[in-house]
């Protein structure tokens, strides 16, 4: 889906669609020698770019030591296993790419998406 800027709101990867905001599980196959692990990384899409076979996702987490931790991954890369949809983000936070959070604590990012659903909620009456 697009908006009218023509930038990328959400992702679809074997059935499994997520857009920006959502918390989602990549679990991804690493190779290491001749053995093969899964590595899982979950975190908060906070933005997607691009389209068809170039499309690619954003994922950001706090690490320890509240350290910032972003990975991007390609949509069709094979060496994603899965995606899991951990928790859908609010529709009331109002941008395609969320890259404001980087500056924020967990505790502000929740506090915002506390603020967006109040907003849709009252929307709907």
């Amino acid at each position: 889906m697009y908006n009218s800027f023509n930038m990328a709101l959400s992702a679809l990867h074997k059935s499994i669609k997520f857009s920006v905001g959502d918390t989602i599980q990549v679990v991804q196959k690493i190779k290491e020698g001749d053995k093969e692990r899964l590595q899982t990384f979950e975190g908060i899409v906070i933005g997607i770019k691009g389209r068809n076979q170039g499309q690619t996702f954003t994922v950001r987490r706090i690490g320890a030591q509240n350290i910032g931790i972003e990975r991007i991954f390609p949509v069709n890369a094979p060496a994603i296993e899965e995606i899991k949809l951990v928790k859908q983000g609010k529709r009331g936070v109002r941008r395609a790419k969320i890259y404001f959070i980087r500056n924020k604590s967990p505790r502000e990012v929740e506090r915002i998406y506390s603020r967006a659903g109040r907003r849709e909620k009252a929307k709907k009456k």
